[in-house]
């Protein structure tokens, strides 16, 4: 996956920054690399470039001003393999782009100030890693990719 977080120009918000063209970019190649299932809107991942072309202006523009409000999460049930069910919630696709990309313009920034003993959603930490952490403290934070 590609941070972007290049030499930070001061005078630039971080909202630009989220907003613009590369990071919008880079964070709509992991949308579609990691497919997924359509939202509430019913919206497949293949068919977002051709809404993106006629909306995005505007979706940008509520984004800035804002006044955009994400939609509904989608929710599902899904089996588990040890019985039971366990809930998902499935954002749409635009709104899977805007948190990639927020995702990838405030990940570098706040990363380095998490406790090394933080692990929930850390890049590079697998929980099978949390579980030796603290069943065998002294494979800790080594075997993530801080």
């Amino acid at each position: 996956m590609e941070h972007v977080m290049e030499e930070p120009d001061l005078n630039e918000s971080l909202l630009e920054r989220i907003l613009s063209s590369h990071n919008m970019h880079t964070a709509w190649r992991q949308v579609e690399q990691n497919k997924g299932s359509p939202g509430i809107d019913k919206m497949t991942v293949a068919d977002f470039p051709s809404f993106a072309r006629e909306n995005w202006k505007s979706i940008r523009e509520s984004i800035k001003t804002g006044s955009y409000t994400p939609m509904p999460v989608k929710r599902v049930e899904i089996p588990k393999p040890t019985g039971g069910i366990r809930p998902l919630g499935i954002p749409t696709v635009t709104d899977r782009l805007i948190q990639q990309a927020i995702y990838q313009v405030l990940m570098p920034i706040f990363e380095p100030e998490f406790s090394d003993d933080s692990y929930g959603f850390r890049l590079g930490c697998l929980k099978k890693r949390v579980w030796v952490h603290f069943k065998f403290p002294v494979f800790g934070p080594r075997d993530c990719k801080f």
